[in-house]
């Protein structure tokens, strides 16, 4: 058997991670979203960290933490540093609501999803509780006010663009989607604050995940642009479907991934990875064929850049 490479030092200037949330088992979607988010790392040399997104505890599922960890270490996805619990940042994320709330960039709102969904075609939030301020102590969400905080970092529009890696170039224009939500009325952190903070807290340079989330990037990129953090450089990798078409998710019921089939999952998330390793003795153990997808890694493989 040949001798496995000793692995080059790692590059500060690249740290890659993979954030789950507690929700449920691995399915094999989002451990191929592990797996493209490893090998970039990996292949450009640099650090890849895992974060546990469990701040919604309803959606939790007992055990669903260490069901994950253990998974993914069995897969050979062997993370740097220590995890980062989002349940353990709740004084920075408050913090970081009071420093919104204290520059006048935030406004409560009361508005529930009915009313919401009445408004016209595109369901954009019209701003109601900006201009019509709601009674002191009512249960009420926090919204992230876009035209006044875009005074703040002098964009010339609210329409937000970025290079993606894989799906080329991509904008929204903020300004149609309306003001959105960064904590909730049940009293939770909205996912698009939390996400942010700990993107900047932990210095990630590179974000490799599914393109179910490819729309939340622009709210991410200009809400990291209004806490002086430094943008990302993105690539969202087509998300795994089923027989019927619909995306592997928990919601959809997807089968958790075996940990005892560890090598045949890999090979099934290397395959939706544009990834086919040839039947032979230098990818029949997991480090081997880890080592041999990292060294063929390449993102143009999943490109739809001018498709």
């Amino acid at each position: 058997m040949p001798k496995r490479k000793t692995p080059p030092q790692k590059k500060a200037d690249y740290i890659g991670r993979f954030a789950p949330s507690p929700s449920g088992d691995l399915h094999l979607g989002s451990l191929t979203c592990a797996l493209a988010s490893y090998l970039d790392a990996r292949k450009n040399h640099g650090n890849w960290l895992v974060r546990i997104e469990d701040i919604d505890p309803p959606r939790e599922q007992k055990g669903a933490t260490q069901s994950i960890l253990s998974c993914i270490k069995a897969h050979g996805l062997n993370w740097d540093g220590d995890i980062l619990y989002q349940s353990q940042r709740s004084s920075t994320y408050h913090q970081t609501l009071k420093a919104l709330t204290d520059e006048q960039f935030s406004y409560p709102c009361t508005c529930n999803r009915k009313r919401i969904a009445n408004l016209s075609p595109s369901n954009c939030y019209d701003g109601h509780c900006k201009t019509h301020s709601p009674k002191l102590n009512a249960p009420a969400s926090i919204r992230l006010d876009l035209v006044r905080s875009a005074k703040k970092i002098t964009v010339a529009s609210l329409n937000i663009s970025f290079y993606d890696l894989i799906q080329g170039e991509f904008s929204e224009d903020l300004g149609q989607t309306g003001d959105f939500v960064i904590h909730r009325k049940d009293g939770l952190f909205a996912y698009q604050l939390a996400v942010v903070v700990d993107d900047i807290h932990q210095g990630i340079t590179h974000i490799v995940r599914g393109d179910d989330l490819l729309d939340c990037t622009p709210k991410q990129i200009f809400l990291t642009q209004l806490l002086k953090g430094k943008q990302a450089t993105y690539a969202h990798i087509p998300v795994v479907n089923d027989d019927r078409g619909l995306k592997l998710s928990k919601q959809n019921h997807a089968t958790a991934a075996n940990p005892e089939h560890a090598h045949e999952n890999i090979l099934l998330c290397l395959k939706h990875l544009g990834l086919k390793p040839n039947s032979n003795n230098t990818t029949q153990n997991i480090p081997d064929l880890l080592q041999w997808a990292t060294e063929h890694w390449n993102l143009n493989k999943l490109s739809n850049k001018g498709a």
